[in-house]
């Protein structure tokens, strides 16, 4: 992370951002850094470490892009077709996309080894995805990327085991989208909060 900036400045910036190209603020040996150093320091229950990733940047991005359209021109109708196509010839104009996923055998592996909390892993799984990606998205925001989340799955989940070789046993979460910004994010309003938190003791 820059040292401009603390984990508070990034967790204030990170925003959703549309307006990106497919330029980076970074390299790609730092992308790599910061994907590795948030599989590796992230927190799981249990230290199950189910979460799994696939990076894909430049002209693979393009192609990813380029397949999720032709999945969603199959699945809808044209004029929806049309419409959602728009976003995504934005988001192939990005350099690059980090596809989210829970690797449910290891999931059930700690449901089989941990019974009393069988029930509680997948939720779990998904709390720890979660904390993957945002983690990843402040990162990003403090690198000067901007940085949008989708949610196109599980339309795209088949097409993309194959593209990428992954497993059947991964589950798709989201996709991040990051590149260089070229413009800001609108303006956010918060609720108070002292109708969001409760203190005791101080």
């Amino acid at each position: 992370m820059a040292e401009s900036k603390t984990f508070l400045d990034a967790t204030e910036l990170r925003r959703s951002h549309y307006q990106i190209t497919n330029e980076s603020t970074i390299s790609d040996a730092r992308i790599k850094e910061l994907v590795a150093h948030t599989v590796k320091h992230v927190p799981s229950a249990f230290h199950s470490q189910t979460t799994r990733m696939v990076v894909v940047l430049k002209e693979k991005h393009e192609e990813l892009w380029d397949a999720i359209m032709e999945v969603y021109k199959v699945q809808l109708p044209a004029d929806k077709f049309e419409h959602a196509k728009g976003r995504m010839v934005g988001f192939r104009k990005a350099y690059g996309t980090i596809l989210f996923y829970e690797d449910t055998s290891n999931v059930r592996e700690f449901q089989e080894k941990y019974k009393t909390y069988e029930d509680k892993f997948p939720q779990w799984s998904e709390q720890t995805n979660g904390m993957h990606q945002y983690t990843l998205w402040c990162a990003l925001e403090a690198e000067g990327m901007g940085v949008n989340l989708q949610h196109y799955n599980p339309l795209i989940d088949t097409r993309l085991e194959t593209m990428y070789d992954v497993p059947a046993t991964w589950s798709l979460k989201s996709q991040m989208v990051f590149g260089k910004p070229t413009g800001q994010p609108g303006e956010k309003t918060f609720k108070p909060v002292e109708e969001r938190v409760k203190y005791f003791g101080s």
